[in-house]
């Protein structure tokens, strides 16, 4: 009997079947398959420096900041969130470049305000709308995963990515993760939203699809074997017959392509480096398969240095959690769904200790933006809390909206349990890694983001950021000053959205706050708060009652003068490029038969 056994391809991390037979291979044909898969992997060999740490960088979707036990919450259980931050160092005023996930996610890949790439909006969709569109992060950003990759790290994107796709046809990915750095790629190019879960129907399309698909060949085969038996006079049949054939070929396509127009098969889909595995996906089983992936990418590059960016679909709407976690918190399904992404934490973090690297693995973790206060159906709250701090998700000025959690672990080179107050950023992960990695940061362009590292390490007490500024798409919102010489945190608001209904605490009636327009107020004079007194913002400082209020508005405004000054007009990448395309829509086989399922090994048309 044959012995069989379990390994890995280089080109993907689902386990298949090897079957060893009694006659051995020859040793020197081994070999040469062995470096043959190390060459073609994303791990193959290195340029390998012992000071050049691993990294796992993970974010969060839409996670609030009072969602976690180590940032005050004791009533969702994080226990392996809260033990990253016993082993790390915490940092408590985090912010984030931006309250939506497609701008704040490229400020942490390039260090830089969105604005500087061209990743806002001046108009009403402030993300890549959907992947039919052909905005996308420009391909003349430097992210941290290129900077790695050149200092000889083996980079993964495991998870989300919603920095665009195509550009001119459905099959170009001109937006891929490769082109910005990355050797790996399993993940959705998009990103979660309410028709992607549940989805009762799924396996009945895809029982479907494949039978009309199947019609579709055999009409088409029979359509060409009528043209060659006519020309060749084997076939007596009109040709008014033959084209009737065609014609319904076309009809059943379009009949088809009619029939599913919902957002669920073009934008709710998986992809394995270039090729659509799910489409549509199943949600509930794929935070499990990306959480296989990273650990199957960790476990063949554990020789390193590498680089894993594992992107969370979860918290994200519309909370696609598998029936192991429902119904286990305190928080119905947005706390079940938080408290299963706890535990892909700790499988993580498991992982790392299993492959013998935790202490040469810098991890750090934090969230894209606030929570989504907005995000109800009823009075079930879907959305995350963010603890004291006012406003939420889309609020670009409001620190719910910008304040994130932040822990960064790295045994042996950073103190355990040590908490910073000082602002940081985001942005400042593109310098961190550069520095960590031996990398120099672009000298070409402006880089907002600071190096972490010895604010971390304990051999400064400041921020190097003296002022953040705050944008609501395209839009200057607030900005926050941290002078050299004080302890105090000026935060200014020049615009803050209108919050509806009257008297709640965010934009219930739009489900997202507006940047411009009608549903803002301009303050002039602006608003100023203290954090540092203030967090929650609840009571703006007066002339009266703030003997610096002049001079913090003039410094914040002259500051707020010279960083617009260092803006260099670029094409806005969310506006009028962000427009959905049928030719850009991406299909796993012959459009518009569309629908496959690779992971389940049940394949639809073109699978």
């Amino acid at each position: 009997m044959e012995a069989s056994q379990e390994t890995w391809t280089p080109s993907t991390a689902v386990p298949v079947s090897v079957q060893t037979s009694p006659s051995t291979p020859p040793k020197s044909l081994l070999i040469a398959l062995s470096w043959t898969c190390l060459l073609l992997s994303p791990c193959g060999a290195r340029d390998v420096r012992e000071d050049k740490p691993n990294i796992v960088v993970i974010i969060v979707d839409d996670l609030g900041i009072g969602d976690l036990g180590c940032f005050g919450n004791d009533t969702m259980r994080t226990p392996n969130i809260d033990r990253l931050a016993r082993e790390g160092v915490q940092l408590n005023h985090h912010i984030s470049a931006a309250a939506m996930c497609t701008p704040s996610r490229a400020a942490l890949l390039t260090g830089r305000y969105p604005i500087r790439s061209g990743m806002v909006s001046d108009g009403g969709s402030r993300v890549v709308a959907t992947l039919g569109s052909p905005a996308g992060l420009p391909l003349n950003e430097t992210t941290f995963a290129a900077l790695l990759k050149g200092q000889g790290y083996s980079t993964a994107l495991i998870g989300k990515w919603h920095q665009g796709l195509n550009c001119d046809s459905r099959q170009d990915h001109c937006h891929h993760p490769y082109n910005y750095g990355f050797d790996y790629f399993y993940g959705m190019p998009f990103t979660l939203f309410e028709p992607c879960w549940p989805d009762p129907s799924r396996d009945t399309e895809l029982a479907i699809a494949s039978k009309v698909w199947l019609c579709v060949q055999l009409v088409a085969i029979a359509v060409l074997t009528a043209i060659l038996g006519k020309l060749s006079r084997m076939i007596r049949l009109p040709w008014s017959f033959i084209f009737f054939m065609v014609l319904l070929i076309f009809l059943l396509g379009y009949f088809w392509f009619s029939s599913y127009q919902s957002r669920l098969y073009w934008d709710c889909l998986l992809m394995r480096e270039h090729e659509i595995t799910e489409q549509p996906m199943n949600g509930e089983r794929a935070g499990s398969i990306m959480l296989k992936e990273a650990i199957s990418f960790m476990e063949r590059c554990r020789e390193g240095p590498f680089l894993l960016l594992f992107s969370f679909l979860h918290v994200h709407m519309p909370l696609p959690t598998t029936t192991d976690f429902i119904g286990t918190s305190r928080h119905g399904l947005y706390g079940d769904n938080v408290e299963e992404m706890d535990s892909m934490v700790g499988k993580l973090l498991d992982a790392i200790d299993s492959f013998g690297v935790r202490n040469h693995t810098l991890v750090y973790f934090t969230s894209d933006h606030g929570g989504h206060l907005e995000a109800r159906v009823g009075h079930a709250q879907l959305g995350g809390w963010n603890g004291i701090f006012k406003g939420g998700k889309g609020m670009g000025g409001w620190e719910g909206g910008i304040r994130v959690p932040g822990l960064v672990r790295w045994p042996g080179r950073l103190p355990a349990g040590k908490v910073v107050d000082e602002p940081t950023s985001l942005m400042d992960v593109f310098p961190t890694l550069a520095a960590v990695s031996g990398s120099r940061v672009p000298q070409d362009r402006v880089i907002d983001g600071q190096d972490l590292m010895p604010l971390l390490q304990g051999d400064v007490e400041r921020s190097e950021h003296e002022f953040l500024f705050h944008y609501c798409g395209a839009f200057l919102h607030a900005a926050r000053w941290h002078p050299k010489d004080s302890e105090a945190v000026w935060k200014v608001h020049y615009v803050t959205p209108v919050f509806q209904p009257p008297g709640a605490q965010a934009c219930y009636e739009t489900k997202y706050c507006q940047c411009s327009g009608k549903l803002v107020t301009y303050h002039d004079p602006p608003l100023l708060f203290d954090l540092t007194r203030d967090p929650s913002e609840s009571t703006p400082l007066t002339p009266d009652a703030e003997p610096w209020y002049n001079a913090v508005i003039q410094t914040v405004a002259s500051a707020v003068k010279e960083h617009e000054r260092s803006i260099v007009p670029v094409q806005h990448q969310l506006s009028a490029l962000n427009r959905d395309n049928t030719w850009l829509k991406p299909c796993c086989g012959l459009f518009p038969f569309c629908v496959c399922d690779k992971e389940g090994n049940t394949s639809a048309p073109g699978a």
